[in-house]
């Protein structure tokens, strides 16, 4: 199942099959639709469509190309639509300045008094934005984007504009021109985009995928953005569906998110949520800025029992590795870690722990001999090619901790286990060539770099 998070159900186009169109997207397994207004007119008929169809939602907006004719009876009009329990967001509006077909400083007024709006009723915005990046962006930093969220749709900007709309907790959205041949540059900006923070889009009848170039686009054609951007990010097409449902519901406020999960699939590898404990604080951990990873939501509400952890991962043997992990630490819990990686090896599993390496440190004692023939694999959050750094920005709880996970990485190589060592790239903070060399040369082990924010 997926969802198309902007699209024109409600544009003329679709007016003579409109129904076979919406068939057409159910039955390509879309079920969630977001139709954004771009006027008065289809604001009503995306409102009238969302009452009609439980699996659509409306949004209440002007596009900045009618900026001009935007006043205080247009916003008057759009506050009272906005009210309508249909509708989830407000826009679409923002800057324009390929076309120009409003002024630019009506553009602007126009976009500012979304936001506004935005703000009394406490939904988010959905923002178009072309060759206007900067200006966009200094708006949204004006106007406090960041206390209504906001979504940057059909997004064409630079990795740079991307990081610049996450720094304000929004998400971006893509849309079919990720498939255009000649689209490099936009497939590293989807590259970047934590999955908590990723939408995916048709704007249809606008801006059809490479394959229906010319055509009218439609919400069933969604499945050609989500494959081209599961290439892209290296996961799975249900990876990258379950990624959009998720973030339409969190953002738009709308269904049942579910129960946190005790183990959750990325890819072929199966990782199970052993605690919602951890003795580091590191502050650019992904439990800090969001339930999900992945699209998976993993804020539980208790640690589950081994019973519930084995009866999880059922046969392990479908699975490439079964991964201890979570939004926690691991080897707080380590006598559930071992019995459930027993448990899996007799069923001819493949075991990873992912851990920041305090595991001895915490159980007072080596607990690397404990590990032998129970995990395969070990991915040791290194961070910091130094005590200093580590401890600014991971925030350990345990006394020497980053001695210790040191010593945990030397203790687990002469085990013979399969070590990696793994660093977030984070700008001005991690000096990552250090952390390579002090890995490969000094440990001995095998090195990874992880991207800031990015999860799974």
């Amino acid at each position: 199942m997926s969802a198309d998070s902007h699209c024109h159900l409600n544009d003329p186009a679709f007016k003579d099959d409109r129904d076979e169109v919406i068939a057409r997207a159910r039955g390509a397994g879309v079920c969630l639709m977001l139709n954004v207004g771009y006027d008065l007119a289809t604001t009503r008929v995306a409102i009238d469509l969302a009452r009609a169809n439980p699996d659509m939602f409306a949004s209440v907006g002007v596009h900045p190309h009618n900026a001009k004719d935007v006043d205080g009876e247009v916003i008057e009009k759009m506050r009272f639509a906005a009210a309508a329990p249909e509708v989830v967001a407000i826009g679409e509006t923002g800057l324009d300045y390929y076309r120009d077909r409003s002024p630019r400083e009506a553009q602007q007024k126009a976009f500012r008094a979304h936001l506004a709006l935005a703000r009394e009723v406490c939904k988010p915005v959905v923002i178009h934005c072309r060759n206007a990046m900067e200006d966009c962006l200094e708006i949204l930093r004006d106007e406090g984007v960041e206390q209504t969220g906001a979504v940057m749709h059909c997004f064409a900007g630079t990795p740079d504009d991307a990081r610049a709309c996450l720094a304000m907790n929004m998400y971006i959205s893509f849309a079919g021109n990720i498939t255009y041949p000649k689209a490099a540059g936009l497939r590293e900006s989807l590259s970047v985009v934590p999955g908590h923070r990723l939408l995916v889009e048709t704007d249809s009848p606008y801006l059809a995928p490479r394959k229906k170039r010319g055509k009218r686009n439609e919400p069933s054609l969604i499945s050609h953005v989500i494959g081209q951007a599961a290439t892209t990010r290296g996961v799975t097409y249900e990876d990258m569906e379950r990624i959009s449902v998720s973030n339409f519901k969190t953002l738009f406020k709308v269904g049942d998110p579910g129960a946190g999960e005790v183990a959750y699939m990325i890819r072929n590898s199966l990782y199970l949520n052993v605690t919602r404990s951890c003795d580091n604080e590191c502050y650019f951990c992904a439990r800090f800025h969001s339930d999900t990873v992945q699209g998976h939501n993993l804020r539980i509400e208790r640690d589950p029992t081994t019973e519930e952890m084995i009866e999880a991962v059922g046969d392990p043997t479908r699975y490439d590795e079964v991964v201890f992990c979570g939004y926690g630490e691991p080897t707080l819990r380590l006598d559930r870690v071992k019995e459930v990686a027993r448990a899996v090896k007799a069923m001819g599993g493949h075991t990873r722990l992912n851990t920041n390496g305090h595991g001895s440190v915490i159980a007072g004692r080596d607990i690397t001999p404990e590990l032998v023939g129970l995990v395969d694999e070990v991915s040791v959050s290194l961070n910091a090619p130094d005590a200093d750094t580590y401890n600014a920005i991971c925030n350990p709880k345990s006394p020497g901790a980053y001695e210790g996970l040191i010593e945990f990485i030397k203790a687990t190589r002469r085990r013979g286990l399969k070590v990696t060592a793994t660093a977030v790239a984070i700008e001005g903070k991690v000096d990552i060539e250090a952390c390579r060399r002090l890995a490969e040369n000094e440990l001995g082990v095998y090195f990874r770099v992880r991207d800031y924010n990015l999860v799974g």
